[in-house]
């Protein structure tokens, strides 16, 4: 398969070893980093969805592990979760609002039920 295949992350990165038991600066760093890739991402409580052509999902990591490093965090882990799909077509930058798009759709039929 030549194409580059479309991912549908979402990731926590934790930087360890800092001064601050806050991680909000590091996570800023990050953010920035992320406007700078072109990609589609947000941003939640507890890591950032992510989608792209994953070979651009997995250098934006890789820049946000760079670029937290370089604030002085002597190690960063982060958990990844990534999905691809090639069995219909997933338009650019809609893969994480689709899914949950879908499931609030449904949630929508349960209260129509519920409200006859």
């Amino acid at each position: 398969m030549d194409k580059d295949l479309y991912a549908v992350a979402d990731f926590c990165l934790i930087p360890i070893g800092t001064a601050s038991v806050s991680v909000a600066e590091e996570v800023a760093e990050c953010q920035r980093i992320l406007a700078k890739s072109g990609l589609k991402y947000k941003m939640h409580g507890y890591g950032t969805n992510l989608e792209g052509p994953w070979t651009q999902v997995s250098q934006a990591i890789h820049d946000c592990h760079a670029a937290v490093h370089a604030t002085g965090a002597p190690r960063v882990a982060t958990d990844i979760r990534i999905g691809t799909r090639i069995d219909r077509h997933i338009p650019p930058g809609e893969g994480n609002e689709g899914k949950v798009k879908r499931v609030e759709e449904i949630l929508a039929k349960d209260n129509e039920a519920n409200q006859h």
